[in-house]
């Protein structure tokens, strides 16, 4: 005997996004029920009314339309953060445009360009021009992220062609939660050239690593400023950083584009 859809519905709502996307292929009664709007309410972030309100998006047929947008992501906040859930889990990321964290010296046009950028998801980035005082610092609430989640926070950015004084001084960063330890690395800002990276190769042998940035899908680069946990009800300021103030060496030609924090990828044992 087949239960009642309500029945269903309360059952999927225990559940994860993923067993009530999966569950539409068992019957149509559970393709009914997994697309009420009382199972997509408890997989909906607590302050997703906030989020809607300050964004472009306005109005939805249903709470999984919503819960759809979401995993596309949304600009909110007038444009200056961006929100997205993982589908699967629905885990929260944010991003924090270069307007919404505070690099020294950016409202002085010849150390720091803002220009509007077609590659950004943002309407604006931040260029540097030249400086020995590097210095930008994102914040961000643990509670407005998943509770019991791993997190990493990355400097999304790119060099530009006519880049210089990245490769020579490593930049520190790190992340401070809450009134604990700051946990800090070290990250070049820019990549080396074929010959260079043969001589870091012989360093890697001596036992050497150098950090450097990645590339994204979307184009950009990222250098990993560090990451953290999060708890299950108490709510910490995590400070996020990446300086480069000790070298005095004159830089210049990256893109800052933003802060991205986002939950780790599960380690999966053998």
């Amino acid at each position: 005997m087949m239960l009642p859809e309500a029945c269903l519905a309360n059952i999927l709502s225990f559940t994860t996004p993923a067993d009530t996307f999966s569950s539409a292929s068992v019957s149509s009664v559970f393709r009914v029920a997994g697309d009420s709007d009382f199972v997509w309410e408890k997989f909906l972030p607590s302050e997703y009314s906030r989020l809607i309100s300050t964004s472009t998006h306005k109005s939805f047929s249903s709470k999984k339309e919503l819960y759809r947008c979401l995993c596309e992501s949304i600009l909110f906040d007038n444009g200056r953060k961006i929100f997205k859930i993982e589908k699967l889990t629905g885990k929260i990321s944010y991003v924090l445009s270069a307007r919404d964290i505070s690099i020294t010296w950016s409202d002085q046009r010849h150390y720091w360009c803002w220009s509007h950028r077609s590659d950004s998801r943002f309407s604006e980035g931040a260029r540097l021009i030249m400086t020995d005082w590097l210095e930008i610092i994102g914040k961000i609430q643990t509670g407005v992220l998943s509770p019991s989640t791993s997190y990493g926070a990355y400097l999304v950015m790119k060099v530009t062609e006519r880049a210089y004084g990245l490769d020579l001084v490593p930049a520190e960063t790190w992340i401070k939660v809450g009134n604990g330890e700051k946990k800090t690395k070290k990250s070049y800002l820019s990549c080396l050239d074929n010959k260079k990276q043969q001589m870091a190769k012989k360093d890697e042998i001596f036992g050497y690593y150098r950090r450097e940035p990645e590339m994204r899908e979307d184009g950009w680069m990222e250098i990993e400023l560090g990451e953290f946990e999060t708890g299950r009800e108490r709510n910490e300021e995590v400070v996020m950083s990446l300086t480069e103030v000790k070298g005095y060496q004159l830089k210049g030609g990256i893109v800052i584009d933003g802060i991205e924090v986002r939950p780790k990828p599960l380690k999966v044992s053998c």
